[in-house]
């Protein structure tokens, strides 16, 4: 048989192909630090153009942010206008830190959005419990792939940054999983955000034990492994996780975008593309 011949007939008869980019989902997870007079050099009005080229150039379908408030949300939205955001502040209403949700229009289509709270009472916006000193929630969006059809959760969350805090992260980490197993099994789930841990501590290793970490399964890894650098630019520790259910990485990238010695902010954002 003829390779024509051999090539005609597997597209027949609809033989598997190599995704192509534009088949990929591509997601971001991003701290973007909440605006302080404090940064000083690294304040948020220095700094928040290079973030929107950041966030243009990589061209993610989904972005998870962190520390996001709805002045910077909406200075984001402006500046990038193929994407649209939602999110509820950690105290409820528009006040305080969100865990904005940004996904490009012309890609995604937003089915369903919630949120809830990391403690006893996680539906009571604002509660707070296992020591925690301010709220601590997840913001989740249910979408649909316009090319195609087909859907995809998306959880973001930030937890809470002291050592102290680790029975607080691993009793959040447990309040997530249970979520999760809430879902329709056959619906892909991607969990981002800023665990403030590190790999292998408890809260990594519940997480884990139920989900992929996309760094470590990505085939094809770019940039340091580290995220948090406090605007060094010198990555000390990887706190900014991806995990996913249902869904097969193919290539996973720390950005370390910076021009004249700033960066869009202290941590380094990941982005990963997904088959």
């Amino acid at each position: 048989m003829s390779r024509l011949l051999l090539t005609c007939l597997l597209f027949a008869l609809g033989a598997p192909h190599p995704a192509s980019a534009e088949q990929a989902l591509r997601v971001m997870s991003f701290n973007v630090r909440v605006p302080v007079e404090s940064d000083g050099p690294d304040r948020w009005e220095a700094r928040r153009d290079l973030m929107v080229r950041t966030i243009h150039d990589a061209r993610p379908d989904l972005v998870g942010t962190q520390e996001l408030v709805k002045a910077q949300g909406d200075y984001l939205a402006k500046r990038l206008p193929e994407y649209a955001w939602f999110g509820t502040g950690r105290r409820g209403g528009d006040e305080d830190e969100h865990m904005g949700v940004f996904y490009r229009r012309d890609a995604l289509r937003l089915l369903e959005s919630g949120d809830f709270w990391l403690s006893d009472t996680p539906e009571a916006p604002g509660s707070i419990s296992w020591g925690n000193l301010y709220p601590r929630m997840v913001t989740w969006g249910l979408f649909e792939r316009r090319a195609d059809g087909r859907r995809v959760y998306l959880f973001n969350t930030h937890l809470p940054y002291r050592e102290e805090d680790g029975a607080a992260r691993q009793r959040s980490a447990e309040l997530i999983l249970q979520r999760l197993a809430a879902l329709p099994p056959e619906v892909p789930v991607i969990l981002v955000g800023d665990f403030n841990d590190v790999p292998d501590s408890p809260s990594y290793r519940t997480l884990a034990g139920a989900l992929g970490d996309a760094w470590l399964e990505a085939p094809r890894r770019e940039g340091p492994e580290d995220t948090f650098h406090g605007f060094s630019g010198q990555a000390e520790r990887r706190i900014d996780w991806v995990f996913h259910r249902g869904l097969q990485p193919r290539r996973a990238r720390t950005l370390t975008d910076h021009a004249d010695g700033r960066h869009p902010s202290d941590h380094f954002p990941v982005v990963v593309e997904f088959d």
